[in-house]
């Protein structure tokens, strides 16, 4: 296996249609895991939305070092590809970054892979609700900018609010060994032991058309 660099374009497929979201999130960085030389896998990282979120983390002097793991998709999700393809994308992002990523418990998930890869456990995220327009992919970052806050209360027929699911936080601080330390004086989350479960699986059901050969 082989993890590379794709193209926003090869990512948003699958996000689409594989991924339980069905929604695009803001990506900065895009990787591919390839097999054969065939893309078997994506996954995508990019600012958050929630500035709280930022300098929450470790304040805001690293607000903007914050980056978020916000998509994996697997097309078999076989042993050990998931954590494969998150440790060697890490080594193809800039240092000095802030990780944060989210597991599901909607979906039953527990961050098994961010603990095969060393992620920081942080606890639970508190409920929240966000906007969304209606029949549409567009992420809440997207809809905010695009759309002012009188406009969405003024038209209820397009705009709704709903109420996210509770996440299990996991961190990791990808730098130097001086840095990473900074990084841990100043988190202002409590460290948590690793959440156990069983992990609930969904099936693909689709087959992407991009799952482009590798030159």
């Amino acid at each position: 296996m082989r993890v590379m660099p794709i193209k926003y374009h090869e990512a948003e497929e699958w996000l689409l249609n594989i991924h339980y979201a069905k929604r695009l999130p803001p990506i900065t960085f895009s990787f591919g895991l390839f097999a054969d030389n065939i893309l078997i896998g994506i996954l995508t990282y990019g600012s958050p939305v929630s500035h709280t979120l930022c300098e929450g983390i470790c304040g805001k002097e690293y607000k903007d070092n914050v980056l978020e793991l916000n998509r994996l998709c697997l097309l078999h999700n076989r042993k050990n590809e998931a954590s494969f393809l998150i440790g060697n994308s890490l080594k193809l992002l800039p240092k000095n970054k802030i990780i944060v990523s989210f597991a599901d418990t909607d979906m039953n998930h527990h961050g098994y892979i961010y603990q095969a890869t060393n992620f920081i456990y942080t606890g639970l995220t508190e409920k929240h609700s966000e906007w969304r327009l209606k029949g549409s992919n567009l992420h809440q970052k997207n809809i905010t900018i695009d759309y002012s806050l009188e406009e969405r209360k003024a038209n209820p027929d397009k705009f709704e609010i709903v109420q996210r699911t509770i996440k299990h936080r996991y961190i990791y601080f990808l730098a130097d060994k001086k840095t990473k330390k900074e990084f841990h004086k100043k988190l202002n989350y409590k460290i948590y032991k690793y959440p156990k479960g069983q992990n609930k699986n969904y099936e693909v059901g689709y087959i992407p058309k991009v799952q482009g050969v590798l030159f």
